[in-house]
């Protein structure tokens, strides 16, 4: 709901998505949750977690995309281990302060020093710098604890989400980058998977080539 919601997800569309995944409500169905692991053009390994009534569907859709990204779909376990279960928080650094006051300071999200020190009391792993907001990083298990706590600091979250974080980043060239994206934005745009996650490097110089797109 709160990955949702960070989207600006209508209500309606968020209760229809849950009554989905409950196999309630009009479009009530039998799902179920199934990974499809594979390599993608460059030895990049992609994960896929999907939600699907029709598990022979969802595998022929992911085998055909794989197949013409000339990529491979395997088995179970076969590039799980190159990823680790993470939990991320997303928080902006400024926020609307009102009329008069425009945009001002997210709390202790303003000040890198003391946000710093809200989230290890918190019980956060870790924080990245993303610009306009801060990714904050927790155990997976720990997610929705660290979110309340960073919110009783008085600190908005905008968004929380389990993710997978590649252990050990794939460097690759700008070209193959293109294919990967292609394999990827292919994937993402199948009705039963919820989220692709991959192993390339996104480096400077491949957010560069992606860009050109």
């Amino acid at each position: 709901i709160d990955k949702a919601k960070s989207y600006s997800l209508p209500k309606d569309k968020i209760k229809t998505a849950i009554d989905k995944a409950f196999g309630t409500g009009k479009d009530a169905a039998n799902y179920e949750s199934v990974i499809y692991e594979g390599y993608g053009p460059a030895g990049v390994a992609v994960y896929c977690e999907a939600l699907t009534d029709n598990r022979n569907r969802t595998a022929a859709d992911v085998r055909s995309a794989f197949s013409h990204a000339n990529g491979n779909l395997g088995t179970s376990g076969s590039v799980a281990f190159q990823f680790e279960r993470k939990g991320q928080i997303f928080i902006e650094k400024e926020i609307e302060g009102g009329k008069k006051e425009g945009m001002i300071a997210n709390g202790a999200a303003g000040d890198e020093d003391e946000f710093m020190m809200v989230v290890a009391e918190a019980g956060g792993d870790d924080y990245e710098d993303a610009d306009e907001e801060w990714i904050v990083y927790t155990a997976p298990s720990d997610l929705m604890a660290v979110k309340n706590a960073l919110e009783a600091a008085g600190i908005e979250t905008k968004g929380a989400e389990l993710t997978m974080e590649p252990t050990t980043p794939t460097e690759i060239s700008p070209a193959d980058a293109k294919k990967v994206m292609r394999l990827v934005d292919k994937l993402e745009e199948l009705e039963d998977l919820q989220n692709v996650y991959h192993t390339m490097d996104m480096t400077e110089e491949v957010l560069a080539a992606l860009e050109e797109d």
